[in-house]
C-alpha cells in the first residue's frame, strides 16, 4: 500500500491549483468533478483487488481486512441470482458490463457512505477504478442499472442519476425501444393482444367464444402481473421510467384491462343468448319430434285399422266366394211313407180234387206238398 502514498501527497499539494482550475473551466461536468474529488480523498487502505463479479452491481474483492462482497451504492441492476425468480431482462448483460469495467485482478478504490454494510453483510461502496472513474455511474451510463436511493446513503446518487439520464437520452440499455423483454414492449404486446381479440366480431360459435375468452383471460393475467410489477418497489425495469412515462404505461394497462373485462362480459351475454336460443330450439325440436311421433302413431293406428278392415272385408269376400262355389247341399230323399197292406182274410182253400181217382198206390208230392203224382 505504501507505493501509493507519494502520489497521494502529490495530489494534496496540487489541490489548490486543481480547485482554481475547476472554477475557471465552466465546461467541466459534475461526474468528472466528483471523480477528481473522490480520488483526492482516497486513503491507500481503501484499495481492493477484484476477485470475481457476481452480477451487475455486486462483486467480490480482496481488501486489507480479507475477502469482502462489495455492493455498488445507489445503483440497481436486473436480477440474475435470485433462486426464486427468473433471470431478468438485461441481467446477464449488466453482469458482463461489470466484468469488463472491473476485470479480475484490477485494483479499485472503495469509498463508503453513512452505512457501510447492508443486512446481508455486503460492503456498500462507491467504487473507483485506477483512472478515478466511478463505476457505479458507469453502469448507469450504459443503461444497465437504475438510480437507487436508500437513506441515509445518498453520496453517489446524484452522479448515478445524471449518468442514467444520459442513458435515457441515448435510449440504451433499460431505455431501449427494441427489446421485447422490457416493460414498454410487454405493455405493447399485452395491449395489442386485447385489441386483436376485441376487434374481431363476436362469433356465433360457443367454442369460438370460449377460445376468445381464454385469450382475454391470459391477457388480463399478463396485465395484472405487469401492473403489480409497476407498483412493486425495487423493480429495476419499471424504475427506469420517468413518472410521466410510467403513468402512461399503467394507464394503457388499465384501459386494456377495462376493455378485456367488458369484452368478457359481452361474451358471457352472447354465450347466454346462444344457450337460450339452443335451449329454445331444442325444446321446439323435442316438441316437433313428439308431435311427429304422435301423428305417426295415429297414422300407424289408422293404417292398421284400415288394413284390418280390408283384411276382414277380403276374408268375408273370400268366404262368400268359397260358399258360392260349394256344391249343392245333398238333401236325402224323404223315406217312403209306410202303408200297411190291407188285411185280406185268407181265401178258402180250393177244394182238393183227386187227379187220380181210385188210385191207392204210393204218392210223390211236389214241393209245397200241395200236389202229388203217383210214384213210379
Amino acid at each position: 500500500m505504501s507505493s501509493h502514498i507519494p502520489g497521494h501527497r502529490a495530489l494534496l499539494k496540487s489541490a489548490a491549483v486543481a480547485i482554481a482550475a475547476a472554477l475557471a473551466l465552466t465546461a467541466c461536468t459534475t461526474n468528472s468533478t466528483q471523480q477528481a474529488s473522490s480520488s483526492s480523498q482516497s486513503p491507500a487502505n481503501d484499495e481492493a483487488t477484484v476477485s470475481r463479479v457476481i452480477d451487475g452491481d455486486t462483486f467480490v474483492a480482496t481488501t486489507r481486512e480479507g475477502e469482502k462482497t462489495i455492493r455498488l451504492l445507489n445503483v440497481d441492476t436486473p436480477e440474475t441470482k435470485d433462486p426464486n425468480a427468473p433471470v431478468e431482462c438485461l441481467g446477464p448483460e449488466a453482469t458482463t458490463a461489470l466484468e469488463q469495467l472491473l476485470p479480475v485482478g484490477s485494483v479499485v478504490r472503495l469509498e463508503l457512505d453513512v452505512e457501510p454494510t447492508d443486512k446481508y453483510g455486503r460492503t456498500l461502496a462507491g467504487v473507483f477504478d485506477s483512472s478515478g472513474t466511478l463505476i457505479n455511474a458507469e453502469v448507469a451510463r450504459q443503461g444497465l442499472g437504475v438510480p437507487m436511493l436508500i437513506e441515509p446513503n445518498r453520496k453517489f446518487y446524484p452522479a448515478v442519476e445524471e449518468a442514467f439520464d444520459e442513458a435515457r437520452t441515448r435510449a440504451v440499455g433499460l431505455n431501449s425501444t427494441d427489446l421485447a423483454c422490457l416493460p414498454a414492449q410487454q405493455v405493447e404486446k399485452a395491449v395489442a393482444a386485447v385489441e386483436t381479440i376485441t376487434a374481431v366480431p363476436l362469433s356465433e360459435s360457443t367454442s369460438a367464444l370460449d377460445k376468445s375468452n381464454a385469450g382475454l383471460a391470459t391477457a388480463l393475467a399478463t396485465i395484472a402481473a405487469l401492473k403489480a410489477a409497476s407498483e412493486a418497489k425495487g423493480k429495476v425495469h419499471w424504475a427506469a421510467y420517468q413518472p410521466a412515462k410510467l403513468a402512461q404505461l399503467v394507464s394503457r394497462l388499465n384501459t386494456s384491462a377495462s376493455a378485456a373485462t367488458a369484452r368478457q362480459a359481452t361474451i358471457k351475454g352472447k354465450k347466454k343468448s346462444l344457450a337460450d336460443a339452443a335451449a329454445a330450439a331444442k325444446a321446439a325440436r323435442v316438441k316437433a319430434e313428439s308431435a311427429a311421433k304422435s301423428a305417426a302413431a295415429k297414422m300407424a293406428a289408422e293404417a292398421a285399422a284400415a288394413a284390418k278392415a280390408r283384411a276382414a272385408a277380403d276374408a268375408a269376400a273370400a268366404e262368400a266366394e268359397r260358399i258360392r262355389n260349394l256344391p249343392p247341399v245333398y238333401v236325402p230323399p224323404a223315406p217312403p211313407v209306410y202303408v200297411p197292406p190291407v188285411y185280406e182274410p185268407p181265401a178258402a182253400p180250393a177244394p182238393v180234387t183227386d187227379p187220380y181217382p181210385g188210385y191207392t198206390g204210393p204218392r210223390c208230392y211236389a214241393p209245397g206238398g200241395k200236389t202229388w203224382r203217383p210214384c213210379g
